[in-house]
């Protein structure tokens, strides 16, 4: 088992979700760049994009939030490994922190959690599970 997939089930678990709860797939940089075009109208590639089963309304909170999804499938989350790499030498991160860090930021968005709308609330959350698993 890569320490991707032990991730994954760690942080499904500390979101009490199932770990089937969303698939992670890593996709090329021209695959990232055309999904994001299409789907959020900007072409150029990105980290990660998040692809939820269903539209969800802002969670009112994480742990009540997760706990209505227990057996739910969420979605789908779409990490470019280049970019991720990229990105974790400018933060100072190991490429597997940054995608741990990616795997998390896309299972809240697929919780509802929209960083672009939401005054902060998303990066608290995020942040604080990040400390809890030293991804600083």
């Amino acid at each position: 088992m890569s320490a991707f997939t032990r991730f994954h089930k760690r942080i499904a678990q500390e979101l009490q979700l199932l770990p089937a709860a969303a698939s992670v797939s890593f996709l090329t940089d021209k695959e990232m760049k055309r999904l994001n075009s299409t789907y959020r109208k900007k072409p150029k590639t990105t980290d990660v994009l998040s692809f939820p089963s269903e539209q969800r309304s802002r969670p009112a909170g994480l742990r009540s939030r997760a706990r209505s999804l227990r057996g739910a499938f969420l979605g789908d989350i779409a990490i470019s490994p280049t970019v991720a790499r990229r990105n974790a030498k400018s933060f100072g991160r190991t490429f597997e922190q940054e995608i741990c860090i990616l795997i998390l930021h896309g299972f809240l968005h697929l919780l509802g959690y929209d960083h672009e709308t939401d005054h902060g609330e998303m990066e608290r959350v995020e942040v604080k599970i990040r400390r809890k698993f030293g991804l600083t």
